[in-house]
């Protein structure tokens, strides 16, 4: 999973009239907390500094330059290194100089692996033949192994200089105070990485208990370091493996932990490494898994002790059958959303394929289930922090929404539009929720034609008993190579005609084909792409699926070739807007060169038009649909 840089891979609810009085309430906490006591002569000293807010935001009043540093371990209560003594998290602070007056503060902590840097990793060759469970072992290609995309750093370990962060200027200058922890398994944290193991986030979250004084922590010296200087109310950011860990915290309910903002995290890591059954990478990083990144963040000095942790995860995440199982079970975060009692303001790029937009979706889903006070922002980009992209707006509304969270102003952050979207023209667009209102299911369908271009009819299956066209496998190309050549054998393509209007999606489309094979094992490919009145081709979205998993994720079921199967699969969830004059294109392709696994060229799918369709999420539903084509 990149790092912020470019390598990477739950919530309190309340009423808003609950929330008010709560605020309030904590307001009022918070002036106390600033009044010093008299000195024992009896004089009056004098008050600590304290937080100014204007319009429900945190001003910055503080000299950034002014504070304190502090570097501390936090003992945590697991032992992942089987050493017999708990796990030490390294943590560096960064606080108000006004902290040592008297002044409480609350926190911004940052968890993460990378602070000191990774490894240089070979990813996995992912030019192998698929599982086949009738076969004594997967037949495997030579070893074609190659470095991690992620590539070496220099300095893994122990780092002379402080840890620091784009926002650290920000928040201590209006009183708030930065928290960096070490994930266990790196740089001065002991301990071992385990790729969104339990252990992280025990580890992860024993910062937030040490902040509200329910676990010790010691300096170099050994001696005994408690946090008197904050008021325990706890905020996790981050990007990439830094917003996930936030995720992971957040759904133990532990106490302190406010809100989360999650920026391109991860919900699953199931779902980051595999999809419906097959193997696949993230974005950029083919052959990249859960052992490459544990190996890559495993910086700490003394890195002998963990290789058998490491190894048990390269074992456990079974890159052969590609099934769900108790390891990734143990790394979903979905299944453990009921526990989160913290806020959450999810971001994420649409056109993130390294954290795809999947992650999010569920996870914004499942926390609304559950009654969360939350809110998301989807922008245009890709595995980036919002910060580069609307800084102003950006940085206004984390104020306003930690200012509400952490220090308790009522500036009615809460009640605003849940969900910001930018569009394809860059503008941005504040709505209710999301996916948008009136976003309904609309089912087109593929006819024949696909080895050239098939169409797309938006009221009408194909009629018959059976309509049968066939591709053949041939990882070798790219889907964008497939999508625009003239005709195929490895692929079937099919459109609309030319919009009359835009058809906004918003929402998971979902494909279903009726397919038979002529091998034991193969991948399925679904594509959506936006073909231009010019010619030129654009993926919106797309999405994979081994169909011997076509049950269930976590069971391997026998292909008989010849067979006909249901084969049900979604795409990645999307927010989009087909122009006007631009078609809507479906493409069913076997491998997908930069994603799945890649065998030899040449498995046959058959794929039955009668019963194959494509339901897509469309704001106004299939009368929309209609009226543009």
């Amino acid at each position: 999973m990149p790092a912020p840089s470019g390598k990477g891979h739950f919530v309190r609810s309340f009423s808003p009239e609950v929330g008010s009085v709560r605020a309030k309430r904590f307001a009022a906490l918070i002036a106390a907390a600033v009044a010093l006591p008299l000195a024992a002569t009896g004089a009056q000293a004098d008050p600590p500094p304290a937080p100014v807010f204007d319009n429900g935001e945190a001003q910055p009043v503080f000299d950034p330059a002014d504070v304190v540093r502090e570097s501390l371990w936090v003992d945590a209560p697991v032992d992942s290194d089987h050493d017999g003594v708990h796990d030490k998290v390294h943590v560096e602070i960064v606080r108000p100089a006004a902290t040592e007056r008297g002044m409480k503060v609350p926190v911004v902590y940052q968890a993460s692996p990378y602070y000191a840097g990774g490894n240089d990793v070979p990813n996995h060759n992912v030019d192998v033949e698929l599982h086949d469970p009738g076969a004594a072992a997967p037949a495997r290609r030579a070893d074609g192994t190659r470095t991690s995309s992620v590539g070496a750093v220099e300095g893994a370990g122990p780092r002379a200089e402080p840890i620091t962060w784009q926002y650290e200027e920000y928040f201590v200058s209006r009183g708030f105070a930065v928290v960096y922890g070490e994930s266990l398994g790196s740089g001065q944290s002991t301990g071992c990485p385990t790729t969104g193991g339990e252990n992280e986030t025990v580890g992860a979250r024993s910062v937030i208990d040490w902040l509200n004084g329910r676990l010790p922590a010691h300096d170099a010296g050994g001696t005994p370091v408690p946090a008197e200087w904050t008021t325990g109310r706890t905020a996790m950011q981050g990007v990439s493996y830094n917003g996930t860990l936030p995720n992971a915290v957040a759904t133990t309910g532990v106490e302190g932990l406010e809100t989360i903002v999650p920026i391109a995290a991860i919900s699953s890591w199931y779902d980051y490494y595999r999809e419906d059954g097959a193997v696949v990478a993230p974005g950029g990083y083919q052959g990249e898994d859960a052992d490459v990144l544990a190996e890559y963040v495993h910086t700490r000095a003394d890195r002998e002790v963990c290789a058998p942790v490491i190894a048990e995860v390269a074992a456990d995440q079974d890159r052969v059958t590609g099934d769900y199982s108790p390891f990734w079970a143990e790394r979903n975060y979905l299944d453990d959303v009921g526990g989160v009692r913290a806020s959450v303001l999810a971001v994420h790029g649409l056109n993130d394929w390294n954290v795809t937009t999947g992650q999010v979706a569920r996870w914004y889903a499942a926390l609304g289930e559950q009654g969360v006070q939350r809110k998301i922002w989807l922008h245009q980009s890709g595995h980036t922090d919002p910060l580069s992209l609307r800084k102003d707006e950006w940085l206004s509304t984390l104020n306003r929404w930690y200012s509400h969270y952490l220090f308790g102003q009522d500036n009615g952050v809460e009640d605003e539009p849940r969900s910001t979207v930018q569009r394809e023209d860059m503008s941005w667009a504040d709505e209710p929720d999301w996916p948008a209102p009136g976003a309904e299911d609309a089912t087109v369908y593929p006819w024949p034609g696909g080895g050239g271009k098939g169409t797309i009819d938006v009221r009408d299956a194909v009629p018959g008993a059976s309509t049968v066209e066939r591709l053949a496998d041939d990882a070798g190309k790219t889907v964008e190579q497939l999508a625009d050549l003239p005709s195929s054998g490895n692929r079937l393509a099919y459109s609309t005609t030319a919009a009359s209007e835009p058809v906004r999606l918003s929402g998971t489309p979902v494909v279903d084909l009726a397919v038979a094979f002529d091998r034991p094992a193969a991948n399925v490919t679904g594509v959506l792409l936006d073909r231009a009145p010019d010619g030129t081709s654009k993926v919106i979205t797309r999405g994979w699926t081994d169909p011997q998993n076509r049950s269930d994720p976590a069971t391997t079921e026998p292909i008989e070739p010849g067979t006909s199967y249901a084969i049900g699969f979604e795409l990645q969830p999307k927010d989009y807007v087909l122009a006007a004059g631009h078609r809507l294109e479906f493409m069913v392709a076997s491998s997908d060169h930069d994603y799945t696994l890649r065998p030899d060229p040449g498995a046959g799918l058959s794929v039955d038009l009668t019963k194959t369709a494509v339901t897509l999420p469309v704001v106004g539903g299939a009368e929309s649909l209609r009226s543009a084509f």
